[in-house]
């Protein structure tokens, strides 16, 4: 862990060691590429307004990663309790996700509003898709003789479904949440710069607008903190519930 931990801190200390030599030796104009010194500038400046506004994208990102979450878990056990239903459902889940989100985004906004609920079923239908598929094909690979077993013992497809390959496609559950919490925040940003008048992408937006590229990159550097955090939190979720399947 500790390993770990050091290698990271030394990987984004390098990363702005090469940032402070880039803006060193090329001296761009600080609203075109600001240098470290600039932005750390910024965030003691404005630190209240972008932990606020911080707060605000965090809530989206964890309630719209519950509700994705639910939601794919749901039609991955609908898609995997009968061939029929998975003919069915499958197609219209991989349908919607032809569907750019750039495009679904306005109609959100205009039908929810400007507040939390069109930013939540943003990051919601992000996240949706990887959970519901990985788990459904992971039940679909369950292996067939222990369906078969419970079946010559009398289980209903309701008990196989549950017993079998329910906690058989845990580890692929376990997949599809890691990805899911790792673009989890694409869904909630999206929503913001299309109709927002708080969180991150909103701070981001109205910055890039003002050639306040400090502030942006302050805001975008807290929320890939944001993001960092929630998949070493899910990460660890998932390791404790699923601990066959740790992450290396």
């Amino acid at each position: 862990m500790i390993g770990a931990t050091g290698r990271a801190l030394a990987v984004a200390a390098g990363l702005i060691g090469l940032w402070w030599v880039l803006v060193a030796v090329l001296s761009p104009p600080a609203y075109v590429f600001p240098g470290p010194l600039a932005v750390a500038g910024a965030f003691v400046e404005r630190w209240p307004m972008l932990l606020r506004n911080a707060g605000i994208t965090a809530t989206e990102i964890v309630l719209g990663l519950v509700a994705g979450l639910a939601a794919g878990t749901l039609t991955a056990l609908a898609i995997a309790a009968t061939p029929a239903i998975r003919r069915a459902v499958l197609p219209v889940v991989v349908v919607t996700q032809t569907l750019p989100v750039f495009a679904i985004a306005p109609l959100l906004v205009v039908w929810l509003g400007y507040g939390l609920p069109s930013k939540i079923v943003m990051a919601a239908l992000i996240i949706y898709f990887p959970v519901a598929t990985a788990y459904a094909e992971a039940m679909a690979r369950v292996p067939a003789e222990l369906v078969d077993l419970a079946r010559l013992n009398g289980a209903s497809r309701l008990q196989v479904l549950w017993l079998i390959r329910a906690p058989g496609g845990l580890p692929g559950l376990a997949a599809g949440v890691k990805v899911a919490a790792t673009v989890a925040p694409i869904g909630a940003v999206v929503g913001e710069w299309v109709g927002a008048s708080a969180g991150l992408g909103y701070v981001m937006l109205h910055a890039n607008a003002r050639l306040q590229t400090d502030v942006l990159f302050a805001a975008l550097m807290l929320l890939s903190a944001l993001a960092l955090i929630l998949r070493v939190v899910v990460d660890r979720l998932i390791d404790a519930l699923v601990p066959w399947q740790h992450s290396s």
